[in-house]
């Protein structure tokens, strides 16, 4: 069975270490815990783990932290997390199962990182992290911000899930942290890469600064060197820009724009569907939604994914949708259909009295 290093880089986070390391610790053979300048009680509690703890001066740089932590490792492979991360009880015991029967040519796991979930505890966005490497592969993370895991060789897919909790829910507003260390990069003549420019805009629509994001975006995509991802998510986010300056027709413009890099993605074919039910060209709406629900989220393993896009709300405004054409069985099978997902959603059950009222008559 292989041995697993657990790393992570901390400050301040005895809010939620403690969570973490019981999900987490007893399934490592070691805890490497890198602090980066903690006033509280976070050393506390990780020495209460056994983990082996190691001060290092914060820089600016997520990757460099992370390489240090990476270098203190012994075991066969390393496993990463953040402090506000958890492993479910379920989870817990999938990866102990992995632990004990990969096989030892496997340079990378992949896993879900689930980030956000619904009011009825589903997942609503995801993504893939490679999160378990092997050590003598001696992989580097990459970039100051919004760091990654620069691999290559055997990967494998797992099924282990790690859960994001934050300290505060997505309340409040955005640390500004991230969009210093861009701003001064800047300020020092620093290069930055196709990631760091889609990430900078990112970071600016995060603080709502809508107009100096749309330039920072389009240098991303014209210079046509970021990932395929990357490049269908700037789409998106230059979407939200112009909507939100009030500019429907360039949101529109930059959906369509996604189209030039993959099949329409559910979330996209969302957008225009929404675009067309606004503007009251039903059937329009209606082509759109029901091309969304013809994929699912496997589709496109290692995309963003909002799972709403690829379950309940294509059907749920294609009821709104046959409504309001009159279509009124229709509307009761597609709003059936997104109840499937969330069987107790107040305006689906609404619907569901609504419909079943009209149908009688």
């Amino acid at each position: 069975m292989i041995t697993i290093s657990l790393c992570l880089i901390v400050k301040n986070e005895e809010e939620v270490l403690e969570r973490c390391l019981d999900s987490a610790a007893h399934l490592a053979d070691e805890v490497i815990l890198l602090d980066t300048g903690s006033d509280d009680g976070t050393k506390a509690i990780a020495a209460g783990y056994s983990c082996r703890i190691y001060d290092f001066p914060w820089i600016d740089d997520f990757a460099a932290a992370r390489n240090k932590a990476f270098s203190y490792a012994t075991g066969d492979y390393i496993f990463w997390l953040d402090a506000d991360d958890v492993l479910t009880p379920e989870d817990q015991q999938k990866f102990r199962k992995l632990k004990e029967t990969l096989a030892k040519d496997v340079d990378v796991v992949t896993m879900p990182y689930h980030l956000a979930f619904d009011e009825y505890g589903n997942v609503s966005f995801s993504l893939r992290r490679n999160r378990l490497v092997k050590r003598s592969r001696h992989f580097q993370w990459r970039g100051r911000v919004h760091e990654y895991l620069e691999v290559s060789g055997t990967i494998i897919h797992s099924d282990v899930a790690v859960v994001h909790k934050s300290k505060h829910n997505g309340e409040g507003a955005p640390s500004d942290r991230n969009l210093r260390i861009y701003r001064t990069m800047i300020k020092d003549g620093q290069n930055f890469t196709p990631r760091d420019l889609y990430y900078y805009g990112n970071e600016l629509v995060d603080h709502k600064l809508y107009q100096e994001a749309i330039p920072v975006y389009e240098k991303f995509l014209q210079d046509n060197q970021g990932w395929v991802e990357d490049n269908i998510a700037c789409c998106g986010k230059m979407a939200d820009c112009y909507y939100n300056l009030g500019q429907k027709e360039k949101a529109v413009a930059c959906v369509l724009r996604a189209f030039a890099f993959d099949t329409p993605r559910p979330e996209f074919c969302c957008r225009l569907g929404y675009h067309f039910l606004e503007t009251g060209n039903y059937l329009a709406a209606v082509f759109w939604y029901t091309l969304a629900t013809r994929a699912k989220p496997g589709d496109n393993f290692l995309a963003f994914t909002n799972q709403a896009a690829y379950t309940w709300l294509p059907h749920l405004q294609l009821c709104v949708c046959y409504s309001k054409l009159g279509a009124y069985r229709l509307a009761y099978l597609h709003n059936e259909a997104a109840r499937h997902f969330r069987p107790e959603d107040p305006i689906m059950l609404s619907n569901k009295t609504f419909l079943e009222q009209m149908l009688s008559v």
